[in-house]
């Protein structure tokens, strides 16, 4: 297995005695996609055989964990999410409960091949006008607000314990984008949010101290994708 750097970036401002809580927002696996279209909040995407290996892989690393135990786990309400979600709860004992507002971003390209040329052919090229927003669906802030208030609920109910989260890219990306005090709208490519990763947030109280990340899939990703 592949060990990647958790690249962990400690705030080195003063610790008050605030209650330290850890929140492992863990990215779906590989969806059964033959079409290659955008699925985004379509129902009927499960995960691919490679995707129940990498949720597998994910559910051993938390197994295999030293750490303290895990007090809660939650998963968007698409098929994509319960399943990478089902072995990890198998794994430590605990039931899925699902969260709505960790779901994937809503956007009018679902069922859509993204290609210019494709958007041209549907009479909707003004969908990529605007990236910085997007254009295309909910906007960037949105998504951040409702991570925010999703992860704050579940601090609120674990004050000092341990939280898995299982989610998508984009949720997951601008959650930890909003933790580090950066932009938001950075696109896919150069994203640190690989098929079954795990991003880490510590908080100390409400204040994130910490983001780490790690893929213990790595090995499984197909090669364009590592």
């Amino acid at each position: 297995m592949r060990q990647l750097d958790l690249g962990w970036r400690v705030n080195q401002t003063r610790r008050m005695a605030r209650p330290r809580t850890t929140i492992h927002l863990v990215r779906h696996g590989e969806v059964d996609n033959p079409e290659a279209v955008l699925y985004e909040r379509l129902p009927g995407y499960h995960l691919s055989d490679l995707g129940r290996a990498m949720a597998a892989r994910v559910a051993e690393h938390f197994a295999e964990d030293s750490g303290r135990p895990v007090d809660r786990l939650v998963a968007s309400p698409l098929e994509r999410a319960q399943e990478t979600a089902a072995p990890i709860a198998q794994a430590l004992g605990l039931e899925v409960t699902s969260e709505p507002r960790v779901i994937e971003a809503a956007s009018k390209l679902a069922g859509k091949r993204v290609d210019f040329p494709n958007l041209v052919k549907t009479g909707r090229p003004s969908w990529l006008i605007n990236p910085l927003k997007p254009s295309w669906g909910e906007p960037f802030a949105d998504i951040a607000d409702r991570m925010d208030a999703a992860l704050a609920d579940l601090r609120a109910q674990i004050p000092g314990g341990r939280a898995i989260v299982v989610s998508h890219q984009s949720p997951i990306w601008r959650a930890r984008r909003r933790a580090e005090g950066r932009s938001l709208w950075p696109l896919p490519r150069g994203r640190a949010c690989s098929l079954a990763s795990i991003t880490t947030l510590v908080y100390e109280g409400d204040r994130v101290s910490a983001v780490g990340y790690y893929e213990p899939a790595a090995d499984l990703l197909p090669e364009e994708l590592r």
